[in-house]
């Protein structure tokens, strides 16, 4: 019987006189595990940038939706927030902000997507509609000028804070402050801009944005009704404390069906768990190529073996055991499994690189772990077959095989 570092030996030999057979059987391995590695870093990278997003625009919050979202278990229940039926108003977060003990503060928090024009150059965007309680509690800076004020609020101005993205592209390396702006088809003017926030592009941008008084908005857009309310705690030990305060009061105006009020903690786990399952999703398509390519060695294997029939009868012939033969085909199909594992997680992490110059991606040590695994257990699985059939191949028909 060879010793297993001979059979090797001979296993890698015949790989390579045959590199582009070989190339091609690990084809399928490469591409399957370059996408299983791409694709779940997309999904795991825009949960690390979601996560972010939320440790950057502040701490303590509470964010009260409308409708029914989730339910007390941290799962789903009837769906997404229901903006277009809230019922909430300016009155409800002033008396939310006069609730004092753990509640801090409130605040109006509308997004809502319009045109942003300035000298021939127009930007369809997020225009934030926002009371001035919102500045104080979201954790932005002021970079030009200055933020929304009380005052601009009562008096329903046509007034503008610009985020860091939006300025550039509209000023340039100019002074934005007192320039007009039109929002829809009324103008505004820039009384300040924001320092940037992150470094991500994707959804909702605090770079790209431009807020304008809660007022002002709902006279604009003729939208009378708050999208969602902002709830900032005195501390992170009063926030469920908070939270009851404004269920409280809130079960005092309206249906129980008519709000949900949640902490940044939870909301970020509900979203996390879709988000979970969306890279589940992908990383499972993505797996599908490895089943095929799992496919494809096992049929270039079977072809190999019957090239080669002749080859396995002389060696039988001299002395080869049935499991000599066995293991060199075994180690050719793994050997070819791992090779293109290898190759597709060096694909997939180069792909992730790049992608994330205009997408947040992370390369995930479970994802290639896993990504390696199977691609070494397909070679094993799918060789199986192949190398059973070459071992138990009569030496003196083989030898006579043409």
């Amino acid at each position: 019987m060879l010793d297993i570092g001979e059979t090797f030996n001979l296993a890698i030999k015949s790989i390579w006189r045959n590199k582009v057979r070989s190339a091609l059987t690990a084809l399928g391995i490469i591409i399957g595990v370059a996408s299983v590695i791409l694709l779940v870093s997309v999904g795991q990278g825009l949960q690390n940038y979601i996560t972010g997003q939320f440790e950057n625009l502040g701490t303590n919050l509470i964010y009260v939706l409308p409708g029914k979202v989730g339910s007390e278990g941290g799962g789903f229940a009837q769906g997404p927030p229901d903006f277009t039926g809230s019922k909430f108003t300016l009155r409800h977060i002033e008396n939310i902000a006069n609730l004092g003990g753990p509640v801090k503060n409130a605040a109006a928090d509308n997004d809502i997507p319009a045109s942003v024009s300035y000298k021939g150059t127009t930007k369809y965007t997020t225009v934030g509609s926002i009371s001035e309680a919102w500045e104080q509690m979201v954790n932005i800076e002021v970079d030009k000028g200055r933020l929304i004020t009380k005052s601009d609020v009562d008096l329903s101005r046509n007034v503008a804070i610009l985020g860091k993205t939006i300025s550039e592209e509209f000023f340039g390396s100019g002074d934005p402050l007192e320039k007009d702006i039109t929002i829809g088809d009324s103008k505004f003017i820039v009384v300040g801009t924001i320092k940037e926030i992150g470094t991500q592009s994707i959804g909702f941008d605090i770079n790209n944005f431009v807020a304008i008084p809660i007022t002002t908005s709902q006279r604009v857009f003729d939208r009378n009704t708050i999208q969602s309310i902002i709830v900032q705690a005195r501390s992170k030990d009063d926030i469920e404390s908070a939270k009851d305060e404004v269920e409280r009061y809130l079960t005092s105006q309206m249906d129980e069906d008519d709000f949900t009020v949640v902490d940044s903690s939870s909301l970020l786990d509900t979203i996390n768990q879709v988000l979970g399952v969306v890279t589940a999703a992908l990383g499972g398509i993505a797996a599908i190529s490895l089943i095929v390519g799992g496919v494809g060695i096992m049929n270039i294997m079977l072809v190999s073996v019957t090239e080669r029939t002749r080859e396995i009868g002389l060696r039988k012939a001299l002395g080869a055991k049935p499991s000599d033969i066995l293991n060199q085909f075994l180690i050719e199909a793994v050997t070819l499994s791992l090779g293109g594992g290898a190759l597709g997680i060096t694909i997939g992490w180069l792909g992730s690189l790049a992608l994330n110059q205009v997408f947040p991606t992370a390369v995930t040590w479970w994802a290639v772990m896993l990504a390696f695994g199977v691609s070494a257990t397909i070679g094993i699985v799918f060789g199986v077959a192949p190398a059973i059939r070459a071992s138990k191949l009569d030496p003196i028909e083989a030898l006579r095989y043409e």
